[in-house]
């Protein structure tokens, strides 16, 4: 976990720094927060402090305190707090950045303890996140002054466009926090030793959600999943360091940032992304649950019930994407396989373990409590080739949230590919 300094200037969207105090805070990283005294004519020092659990900064020196204002205390002697803080922080980012505060950090100037703090952090990631009128921003002086922290090693996360609190409509608006965090962690995942990345230089697939396959233009057939576990997977991975490419089917999920997505609808589709990129990947993991057979033929306009009691369905098998991958991995490559059932579990996954050829299959019971679709946890079983195929290695895991289990499952994938019949991960 990360030590983020989180410097607020005065803006509107200082109420979205407090969504990035927080979720930093409850992701586990530590948070300190800055402000400018314009910030704090929007939020409170008090509101910063309570979400991150540390005194939040706001001036260089002694200040009165405020009976409602638990920051506002007098400064240590023995700490020169701006330089303590910039030799704390692991990240320094900005948010909302005005227009004033870029230009001070363009010309180097120091008139207040966050400016102070930008010029004593020489080292590490630092993001702005512009927040203005569209007319300010526009500004040559401001894209000068944008182009000159670019220079000096900023990265800008741009604001979006749409109606400003002056109700002026254009760029301005600061972007969304989960863009924002998005941007933090990529960078923070850039400044990680490798040994912290297990998976980096590896091309991972992975696929998630339910296929549909439609019977006339209002009817599909599906299933319940929410792709909830894949989308887990994917963006584990991604933190693990990976080059990530998702095939998704159709799910409520927003695409994780930083991972390829790409969207498809019925099994053929699916099975189409995967030919196309399978042979590119280091590590494949089959997390979707894809149907097995779909209608014989596609009814080109809507079935009518016309009084009908009964109505005859005729089926045919989908492609079997697992199975095609098994028969198609090379040596340097790893499968992961996914199983659902509701009975006979360790049977029936060591049957599909060994014919579709898995380094890994990981299978959970509907019935199981805490395992179905649509929930925020897993039990799982997980099976690897043992020395029969009759006799598989079988583990039976604890419930987990998803998360959890994702960088469990990869973690054990990466054991795999280093100590099976794999190879190391690539440079």
């Amino acid at each position: 976990m990360a030590h983020i300094l989180l410097g607020v200037t005065g803006s509107i969207a200082a109420f979205k720094a407090c969504h990035l105090a927080s979720d930093w805070s409850k992701q586990g990283h530590e948070v300190r927060v800055v402000m400018t005294a314009a910030a704090q004519e929007f939020v409170t020092p008090l509101t910063f402090s309570s979400l991150t659990h540390t005194q939040t900064r706001t001036s260089m020196f002694a200040a009165q305190r405020n009976d409602c204002d638990v920051a506002h205390t007098p400064s240590d002697p023995l700490h020169i707090n701006h330089v303590d803080d910039a030799k704390w922080a692991d990240m320094l980012v900005i948010a909302p950045a005005s227009a004033d505060i870029i230009a001070k950090i363009a010309c180097g100037i120091a008139d207040d303890q966050l400016t102070s703090t930008v010029l004593a952090y020489s080292e590490g990631p630092k993001i702005l996140c512009p927040a203005m009128n569209v007319r300010m921003y526009e500004n040559a002086v401001t894209q000068r002054n944008l182009n000159i922290c670019r220079e000096l090693g900023w990265t800008i996360v741009e604001p979006g466009s749409g109606m400003l609190a002056c109700q002026d409509v254009g760029k301005g608006r600061m972007e969304e926090p989960a863009a924002i965090e998005a941007a933090v962690a990529d960078l923070l995942r850039a400044t990680q030793p490798a040994e912290t990345l297990p998976l980096r230089g590896l091309h991972v697939l992975i696929t998630a959600g339910p296929t549909q396959e439609p019977l006339d233009p209002v009817r599909y057939l599906t299933n319940h999943s929410t792709g909830k576990m894949g989308y887990a997977i994917a963006e584990q991975a991604r933190d693990m360091g990976a080059d990530v490419t998702l095939v998704s089917g159709p799910v409520s999920l927003s695409a994780p940032h930083g991972v390829d997505v790409i969207h498809v609808t019925t099994a053929r589709n699916m099975f189409d992304a995967v030919q196309e990129r399978f042979m590119q990947a280091d590590l494949t993991i089959m997390a979707a649950a894809v149907g097995d057979f779909r209608p014989v033929e596609q009814v080109q306009e809507k079935i009518k019930k016309n009084g009908r009691v009964n109505i005859d369905l005729h089926l045919t098998s989908n492609p079997d994407i697992l199975a095609w991958a098994g028969e198609h991995k090379t040596a340097d490559q790893t499968l992961c396989g996914f199983a659902m059932e509701t009975q006979d579990l360790e049977a029936n996954a060591a049957k599909k373990l060994a014919s579709k050829h898995c380094s890994m299959l990981v299978a959970n019971n509907l019935n199981t409590p805490g395992a179905g679709f649509a929930v925020d946890t897993n039990v799982v079983t997980v099976l690897k080739p043992g020395a029969t195929p009759d006799e598989p290695i079988i583990e039976h895991w604890n419930k987990m949230g998803k998360q959890e289990l994702a960088e469990r499952i990869l973690t054990e994938l990466s054991a795999l590919r280093n100590t099976d019949n794999t190879i190391p991960p690539k440079s």
